[in-house]
């Protein structure tokens, strides 16, 4: 059943994924409405002015403010884009806070949505919930990060009462692109760790799933039309092993070092360094980094490319599942070193 989608309110409309799908709801003529946190990132001169934006931090409204937000206006669809990922890094214990963001502050905003009567909710997640279902929980046992986001769907969908609120979450891969203001975090987080060294060390034999950020907004609005109460939509267009993306990655940058895979069960010593050296810094990892480099990077975590598009109807729409995932990777290295390439 397709459902009338007229006015949308973005917890993180002005982040990577936010912005993105608040562009494409507007460009079907959507109403849309988002909040930013006062002084975040400068929208001066590229922030479309037909988006309603209001300033404010949702993790510290009080449940009555809250609901003076939702009920502002007769929003019909609730976009949740909030929360920290795995790359973040807390004072330990990393399950403690990551609960607390992705399930108790994430639950808080949302009932309070649903109390004003908004329909329905689309929250996004992570594609490793996907697999730790078909590991049965295998990941979530030794990663606190998973195992927060696993409590987060199983919290929220408890929330879902077909025909009065409707909630579904978004398990999202690696996603690249780009937007105005911001830099990509792949520098940041990701290349970084090949900055030094002759050579580009790798676990072997893993790979992921991919997709460019406009697939994951076409994923979103087609969910707010078509999407079913307490479902979970993996989302990803193209699969690529690790090695294939580095080399594309490296490529982009000019960078002419060769890629080795190496095997898991080396890396996993690598693994413990990374762990042993965040807990001196008074950091704990979201993810185990030796279970990670064996549980995780030296596996496909592979996606139906059919699937996401043939359930949520994307032919209503004219949708293709974004831009070329490849293409965007090359678009997003040159965005992270503009004076490199």
């Amino acid at each position: 059943m397709r459902h009338q989608v007229k006015k949308v309110f973005i917890a993180g409309g002005t982040g990577f994924i936010g912005y993105h799908t608040a562009i494409k709801f507007l460009s079907m003529g959507i109403n849309v409405d988002t909040i930013a946190l006062p002084n975040e990132i400068d929208l001066k001169g590229w922030y479309p002015s037909n988006i309603n934006l209001v300033y404010g931090n949702l993790f510290e409204m009080s449940e009555s403010e809250l609901k003076d937000l939702f009920s502002k206006d007769n929003y019909d669809t609730f976009l949740y884009a909030l929360g920290p990922d795995d790359r973040y890094n807390p004072a330990p214990p990393a399950y403690t806070f990551f609960y607390d963001k992705l399930v108790t502050s994430c639950l808080r905003i949302v009932a309070a949505a649903k109390a004003c009567g908004i329909r329905r909710c689309i929250v996004l997640n992570s594609y490793f919930c996907t697999f730790d279902r078909m590991l049965n929980n295998r990941l979530s046992r030794f990663h606190p990060y998973i195992h927060a986001r696993r409590e987060q769907e199983i919290a929220l969908l408890s929330l879902g009462e077909n025909d009065s609120f409707e909630i579904m979450m978004m398990e999202l891969p690696y996603i690249f692109g780009t937007m105005p203001n911001r830099k990509p975090l792949w520098k940041d987080f990701f290349l970084s760790h090949f900055d030094s060294g002759t050579h580009i060390y790798f676990p072997r034999g893993g790979g992921t799933a991919i997709i460019d950020v406009s697939g994951v907004a076409e994923a979103i609005v087609a969910a707010a039309f078509n999407g079913e109460n307490g479902r979970c939509y993996p989302v990803g267009n193209q699969n690529i092993t690790f090695a294939e993306l580095i080399n594309t990655m490296m490529k982009a940058k000019g960078d002419k070092r060769r890629f080795f895979g190496i095997p898991g069960f080396i890396c996993f010593f690598g693994g413990v360094a990374i762990d042993l050296k965040l807990r001196k810094q008074g950091k704990d990892s979201g993810l185990n980094n030796a279970k990670l480099m064996t549980q995780i990077l030296n596996r496909c975590f592979y996606l139906d490319p059919n699937s996401i598009s043939q359930e949520l109807s994307y032919s209503e729409f004219g949708f293709l599942g974004g831009l070329d995932p490849m293409d965007s990777i090359v678009t997003t290295i040159k965005a992270c070193y503009p004076n490199e390439t």
